[in-house]
């Protein structure tokens, strides 16, 4: 079985060589130009054959590049305990703010992520998939709603978390701008108001059918 490279000697010098080229990707992303390998050696000061020893593609550096976000939790250490829908709304403002923050970055992994691949390509669909499954906002999402589990135990938390990652992610900041023409502020306030708006018919829907007479 092949040895990695970076798992063989010298392993403090090729994390630093390693950590230099996903700097040197994520400020080409941030200044909007093309993160290839050769690109990113030359910004790192690297050559591209040490570069290639860590990234074979540009794919594999993007991947590398995309934001390691570990917080188990975006509510404050003050959060209301009891209020569904104040929760959310701080976990939202708290996800778009990362969202923007990391903008250029999910850009590239959700165009990658959409692209075929190619002759040559060593990755099976689902490695593929990973340039989008590193995020933890559905995760976020499903403790905002916590209180739920059991003041409205009827709702599917995770489905509803699914809803409004849904409407609240990169892909849909980037239709907002791209193609609807909203500033980033007014896509970003948009956003807090579909996960509202979906938790409430959520909560409605629920309710309704409650009320509803036997046989009705």
């Amino acid at each position: 079985m092949d040895v990695p490279y970076e798992s063989t000697g010298r392993r403090a010098q090729k994390s630093r060589t390693r950590s230099a080229l996903v700097a040197a990707a994520r400020a080409l992303l941030a200044a909007g130009a093309p993160p290839t390998v050769e690109a990113a050696a030359a910004a790192a000061r690297i050559s591209r054959t040490t570069a290639y020893r860590y990234f074979a593609n540009q794919r594999d550096l993007v991947a590398a590049a995309h934001p390691q976000i570990d917080f188990p939790s975006l509510l404050p250490a003050d959060a209301p305990t009891d209020d569904p829908a104040a929760r959310l709304d701080l976990v939202m403002v708290a996800s778009t703010d990362l969202t923007l923050e990391w903008e250029p970055q999910l850009r590239a992994s959700l165009r990658l992520s959409l692209e075929p691949a190619h002759d040559g390509d060593s990755r099976d669909g689902a490695s593929r998939q990973t340039l989008l499954r590193q995020g933890r906002a559905i995760g976020w999402i499903e403790d905002a709603l916590t209180p739920l589990r059991e003041t409205r135990p009827d709702i599917d938390i995770h489905r509803l978390a699914v809803a409004i990652r849904s409407a609240t992610g990169i892909e849909s900041l980037i239709w907002l701008t791209d193609i609807a023409g909203l500033s980033r502020a007014e896509a970003t306030e948009l956003m807090r108001q579909s996960a509202q708006a979906l938790l409430q018919a959520a909560l409605h829907d629920r309710s309704a059918e409650a009320a509803q007479p036997p046989g009705a």
